[in-house]
């Protein structure tokens, strides 16, 4: 049976058309960082998947029915009622993006010289743990290692690594374990339910918190269904629910699985660790019941969270992806395999091999595909995680020069994605012509959003 879109459009947005020579100048002007971008110089906006899909009909008819009570509204207890009838957990709180629960839920249990384990941490995870003066150290997989592998559960967490963590002489400095679903940083690729089972059990063995970084818990739910032994007649949900279930909580921007502008939440089993949450929530959030949410889009996520696991739905968007991975690949232009679903993770150090890491081949790209064809999307390569010195050159290269095109939810159609595999096929005709770029200046952290290049002859 062929698989399509199960939405059709009732309302839609222009996209801006611009020349060359317009997308010369503005980005340009934005320091050849495409976060300066300007949205109206942006034909299509592959930079995240965050916040960037589009609302359902119904989810905008609960939003205009919202309750804007300031405490105890019942847009509240929709929400709520959504979130526990998926994680069944006792404890939750709305927060308004997936970086202030983070910050909210790893106050309370890390510190200095603690350590953050994680299949990959991303970079706003990563922050939040740093800035609390604790480390995040990344345990992926070994079979991530092969981008060109279909192993397919490349996002899992390396298990033996961390039990050697668990029983080593740093076992008394280990704070938490996060894993995230999907892995993003780790090429979008899915973590297995027996790989997320296993490592609860370690943790819980050497009375470790274990969590979940559930922002794609649909997607990763819709994954596991096609590729894990014993869960192909299982529903998205039911995996979902199992997957909530494995650990101890959870937090989760629902500005991607929840399919809203705007949204996230803390889950938590302890009431303790719930109680504590909660106060500094009061404290620097909102309260309780609406965590610096309005109630517009606590209505909305209510509905989203339930769009999002209609089979149909999560089919159409694995199809999608897949799709543009294929297209890509004909094109001349290498993937991270397989693909996933929320986005694509080009292979910019094998496409364009004249460019060292010192003069960030993804980030390179990232400027081409702009140049060429209006479209924005975001490295993570050596510009994202190398190591610079103090005059920002690079001294220690990334292990891959990746490129992500994040694919928003519900936006975008065949047509675009027809259009963004042309454009990568135009390039890679002729790659030695895409120059490479350096530093002009960049902060210490989270350095990719604010820094300014140059390119170099």
């Amino acid at each position: 049976m062929r698989t399509f879109p199960p939405y059709r459009a009732q309302v839609v947005a222009e996209i801006p058309v611009t020349t060359r020579a317009e997308r010369e100048r503005a980005l340009a002007a934005a320091g050849y960082n495409a976060f300066n971008l300007p949205a109206n110089m942006v034909s299509i906006d592959l930079l995240t998947d965050s916040g960037t899909g589009a609302v359902s009909a119904k989810q905008e008819a609960a939003a205009a029915a919202a309750d804007r009570s300031y405490a105890g509204s019942e847009s509240f207890f929709r929400f709520r009622e959504a979130l526990s009838e998926l994680t069944h957990y006792p404890h939750l709180l709305p927060v308004h993006q997936g970086r202030a629960a983070e910050r909210v839920l790893f106050t309370n249990v890390l510190g200095r010289g603690k350590i953050s384990v994680s299949n990959t941490h991303f970079d706003t995870t990563r922050a939040n743990v740093e800035l609390l003066g604790a480390e995040a150290r990344d345990l992926p997989c070994a079979e991530f290692g092969d981008l060109d592998s279909l192993e397919p559960f490349k996002g899992n967490i390396n298990l033996d690594v961390l039990e050697q963590l668990l029983t080593g002489p740093e076992a008394g400095r280990v704070g938490m374990v996060l894993v995230t679903i999907t892995n993003n940083g780790g090429g979008g690729q899915p973590v297995s339910m027996a790989n997320l089972a296993a490592a609860s059990r370690l943790a819980r063995a050497h009375g470790v918190p274990i969590f979940l970084d559930a922002a794609r818990f649909a997607e990763n739910a819709w994954l596991v269904v096609q590729r894990e032994e014993g869960y192909a007649g299982k529903t998205p949900r039911e995996v979902a629910e199992e997957a909530f279930g494995l650990v101890d909580g959870c937090v989760a921007s629902l500005k991607k699985d929840g399919i809203s502008p705007m949204g996230a939440f803390i889950g938590l089993r302890d009431p303790e660790l719930a109680q504590r949450c909660e106060a500094l929530l009061i404290a620097t959030e909102g309260f309780r019941t609406y965590g610096g949410l309005g109630a517009h889009d606590l209505d909305r996520l209510a509905r989203g969270l339930r769009e999002v696991l209609d089979p149909h739905y999560l089919e159409a968007r694995a199809a999608e992806a897949a799709r543009l991975a294929q297209l890509a690949n004909e094109a001349g232009v290498d993937i991270v395999q397989p693909p996933g679903i929320h986005a694509l993770y080009l292979n910019a150090g094998r496409l364009l091999p004249h460019l060292p890491a010192s003069r960030f081949p993804g980030h390179s790209l990232a400027c081409e595909l702009y140049l060429a064809g209006g479209i924005r999307c975001a490295e993570l390569g050596s510009l994202y995680i190398g190591e610079l010195d103090e005059n920002n050159e690079l001294v220690t290269p990334a292990p891959f020069e990746l490129v992500r095109l994040a694919l928003p939810r519900r936006t975008y159609s065949r047509g675009h994605y027809d259009y963004v595999a042309e454009i990568l096929g135009d390039i890679a005709k002729n790659p030695e012509s895409v120059p490479g770029y350096r530093i002009v200046e960049a902060p210490k952290i989270l350095r990719h959003f604010n820094l300014t290049m140059a390119p170099v002859a």
